[in-house]
C-alpha cells in the first residue's frame, strides 16, 4: 500500500458529497467529480476515478491549480462551495445535483411513493464566479461508462460548441456550458479566462430530453432552488439548541441525501468497494437498503421530528417481497428488488489497489436472525406516536414474529454478515428477543391479548437462553455461545432495553467493550484474529460501534465517559463533517464506504441520548 502522501487517490474523508435524493456524487479537493452513477444510486458509474484513476472524471476549476483555498457547504444544504486562489485572482465554484418544483411524472426514475413538492432535475450543475483579478478556468469532462469499462463517444450538438453528447451502451448524457467546448478523443474540454464579476457554468444532464440550463442565470437559479429545498427541508427538522447542533444537522442532511426519494429507501452508503482494510479484500457494495438500518433510521428521523421521511421508509419496508418462509431478506435493492447477485469488476484497480471491486452483495441471501427485531422495533417506533397500527403492517408483524419464534434457536451469520461458519451469535438472539418483545407490545396496541401473551412468553424464553449460554464466567455478554471473545454488537443489549440500566451484567459488558475492544478509545466490531469471518486482514475501528458505545455508556450511567468519547468522535469528522464506515487510528484516516448512513444515524442517537440526559439533569 502506498505511504501517506504518495497515493494518487484522495483521502476518503476529503470528498464532498452531493445529492438530489435519486443519486449522489463525490467531489475531490481538486474539483473533480470522482464518483457519479446515473440515473440512480445503484446504477453503473459514469465517473469512477474513486476506484481507478482512469475510470472517468469531471473537473471544473482553475487551470493548473489543484488545491483550493477553502471548501464548505452552503449553510443548511448539500450544495458544495469551493474557493480557489491563484496568483492572478480568486474564483468561487458551486456544485449541486439540482432539485426543483415537481410538475410532471418522472420518467427517468419513476416514483412509487407520492411525489414531494420538489424533485430531482437529473442535472449536475456547476457555476463559477471570479471575485477578484482574473483566472483561467478549465472544464474537463471524461466519462467512462459501465464502471470504467466503456469510454464515451462524443458528438457536438446543434452545430455549435456549447452542447455535447457523450454516449455508450445505449446511455447518453449531455454536457452544456457557456465555455466553448472541444472534443479530444473520449473527453470534452473547455478553457476561458474570467475577470472580476464574470460568471460561467457547466452542467451534465441525464434528464428527459437531456434538458440543460439555458445560460449562467438559469444555472444559478437552479442552484438557488436547490439551496431553498435543503433549507426548507432542514427547517422542518427539530434540531436541538446545543453545542452539537452542527454535527446533528450535517448528519441529518447526509441521511436525507442518501434517501432514494422515489421509493423511500435509504442506501447504506453512496459507494461500493472502498476498503475496510487498506489494500485488502474487505470491499463491499453498500448501495442497497439493509433492514437492520430500519430501527436506527426511524429513531433518528423521529428524534428530528421528520415524520414524513419516517413514514416513507416504513412504507418501503411494508412493500418489499418476503422470502418463501415469510421472512424478510437482510437487504433489498432501492427499488425493492431481491436479487443482488455479486460480481467483480476486474478491470478496475480499486481504491489504492484494494481489490476486488464488487457490484452487488452476496450477503443478500444469508440467514441473519437479527432482521426480525430490526423490522418489528421500527414498526413499534412508528406506531407509538399515533397508538394506531396501520392495517397493512399487521401481516408483517405476524410474519416476522412467527419467523423469529421458529429460528431464534438456530445459528446464523450474525449482524456483521460473517462469511465463516454459522454460530449462535448473542446479538442475533438478542434481536429475536426484541422481535417478540415488540410484537407483544404491538399486539396489545391492536387489542390482541392472546397473541401478545404468546409472543411475550417466547421473548422470556429467548432471554433466559441468552443469560444461560451467552454470558462468560465473568458475567459479560460474549460474541457467540462457543467463545468468550467480545463483539460490539452486544451493546444493543443496552440500547434495546434487554437488561435494565442498573444491571451489573450490562454494566460489566459495556465497560469490557470500552476497555478491551478498542484502539485508542475507538471500538472494533470484533478482533479479526479471534473471529472466523471468512476473510483475511485487519480492519479499522467501526464508527457506528464507537457511537453505540457512547449511547451504552450514557445508559449505564457512565455519563462523563460517554461525553468524552462523543467529543473525540466529533473531532475526527471529515473536513466537511461527514463520516465513512471505519476509522484507522494509527493513520487517523477514514476507511470504508462513504458517506456512511449508519455512522450518521448512530451519531444522532448518541447525541440525542446525552442531550436528553443533560436536559433531565437541568430540571431535577
Amino acid at each position: 500500500m502506498p505511504g501517506a502522501g504518495a497515493s494518487p487517490f484522495p483521502p476518503i474523508a476529503d470528498y464532498g458529497f452531493l445529492s438530489d435524493c435519486h443519486t449522489g456524487a463525490l467531489v475531490a479537493h481538486d474539483g473533480g467529480v470522482d464518483w457519479l452513477c446515473v440515473p440512480r444510486f445503484d446504477s453503473p458509474s459514469v465517473f469512477g476515478s474513486l476506484l481507478d484513476r482512469q475510470a472517468g472524471v469531471f473537473r471544473f476549476g482553475p487551470f493548473g491549480i489543484h488545491h483550493p483555498a477553502a471548501r464548505t457547504y452552503e449553510p443548511g444544504t448539500n450544495v458544495l462551495v469551493t474557493t480557489w486562489k491563484v496568483p492572478s485572482g480568486w474564483i468561487v465554484v458551486r456544485d449541486a445535483l439540482t432539485l426543483g418544483p415537481w410538475d410532471k411524472e418522472d420518467s427517468v426514475t419513476p416514483h412509487t411513493r407520492p411525489p414531494a413538492d420538489d424533485d430531482a432535475e437529473h442535472l449536475l450543475v456547476r457555476t463559477v464566479e471570479c471575485i477578484e483579478g482574473h483566472v483561467e478556468v478549465e472544464l474537463v469532462c471524461e466519462p467512462v461508462f459501465d464502471y470504467g469499462r466503456a469510454p464515451a463517444e462524443w458528438t457536438l450538438v446543434d452545430g455549435g460548441r456549447h452542447l455535447a453528447d457523450a454516449s455508450s451502451g445505449g446511455l447518453t448524457i449531455r454536457l452544456a456550458s457557456d465555455l466553448a467546448l472541444g472534443i479530444e478523443a473520449s473527453r470534452a474540454r473547455g478553457r476561458h479566462t474570467l475577470r472580476a464579476g464574470e460568471r460561467a457554468f457547466c452542467a451534465l444532464s441525464w434528464a428527459e430530453g437531456l434538458a440543460t440550463p439555458h445560460d449562467v442565470d438559469d444555472a444559478e437559479a437552479r442552484i438557488a432552488s436547490t439551496i431553498r429545498f435543503w433549507r426548507d427541508w432542514l427547517g422542518r427538522a427539530r434540531i436541538p439548541d446545543h453545542r452539537w447542533r452542527d454535527p446533528i444537522q450535517r448528519s441529518a442532511l447526509a441521511i436525507k441525501g442518501l434517501t432514494y426519494m422515489p421509493t423511500g429507501a435509504t442506501v447504506a452508503a453512496l459507494t461500493t468497494s472502498l476498503p475496510e482494510t487498506p489494500g485488502g479484500e474487505r470491499n463491499w457494495d453498500y448501495r442497497y437498503t439493509w433492514m437492520r438500518d430500519a430501527t436506527f433510521t426511524l429513531q433518528a428521523l423521529h428524534f428530528l421530528n421528520l415524520d414524513w421521511e419516517a413514514d416513507e421508509f416504513m412504507q418501503f419496508v411494508a412493500d418489499v417481497e418476503p422470502t418463501k418462509d415469510g421472512s424478510l431478506q437482510i437487504m433489498y435493492g432501492i427499488d425493492g428488488r431481491r436479487d443482488l447477485t455479486e460480481s467483480t469488476v476486474d478491470e478496475l484497480t480499486g481504491y489504492e489497489g484494494a481489490r476486488p471491486v464488487r457490484i452487488g452483495n452476496a450477503a443478500f441471501d444469508q440467514r441473519q436472525n437479527d432482521v426480525f427485531g430490526s423490522v418489528l422495533d421500527s414498526i413499534l417506533l412508528h406506531t407509538r406516536r399515533a397508538q394506531r397500527l396501520p392495517r397493512r403492517l399487521w401481516p408483517l408483524v405476524e410474519s416476522q414474529a412467527d419467523c423469529a419464534s421458529k429460528v431464534w434457536g438456530e445459528p446464523d451469520q450474525g449482524i456483521w454478515e460473517a462469511r465463516g461458519a454459522p454460530q449462535h451469535y448473542v446479538s442475533s438472539k438478542l434481536m429475536c428477543w426484541v422481535a417478540l418483545d415488540r410484537a407483544g407490545q404491538l399486539a396489545e396496541i391492536r387489542g390482541d391479548q392472546d397473541r401478545a401473551r404468546g409472543w411475550r412468553e417466547t421473548a422470556d424464553e429467548i432471554k433466559a437462553d441468552i443469560l444461560e449460554h451467552g454470558l462468560s464466567k465473568r458475567g459479560v455478554l460474549r460474541q457467540h455461545y462457543e467463545t468468550d471473545s467480545l463483539d460490539a454488537s452486544v451493546l444493543l443489549a443496552a440500547m434495546e432495553g434487554f437488561l435494565p440500566p442498573g444491571d451489573e451484567r450490562l454494566h460489566a459488558t459495556v465497560l469490557a467493550i470500552a476497555d478491551e475492544l478498542t484502539e485508542n478509545g475507538f471500538v472494533l466490531r470484533y478482533r479479526t484474529d479471534e473471529t472466523d469471518d471468512g476473510l483475511s486482514g485487519k480492519e479499522g475501528t467501526f464508527l457506528i460501534c464507537s457511537f453505540w458505545l457512547v449511547s451504552a455508556l450514557a445508559i449505564v450511567g457512565e455519563r462523563q465517559r460517554a461525553r468524552d468519547l462523543m467529543e473525540r468522535l466529533l473531532r475526527i469528522a471529515s473536513p466537511l463533517g461527514l463520516y465513512a464506515e471505519e476509522f484507522e487510528t494509527a493513520s487517523a484516516r477514514h476507511l470504508g464506504n462513504f458517506p456512511q448512513a449508519f455512522s450518521h444515524l448512530a451519531l444522532i442517537e448518541a447525541a440525542g441520548r446525552i442531550i436528553l440526559d443533560e436536559l433531565v439533569s437541568e430540571i431535577t
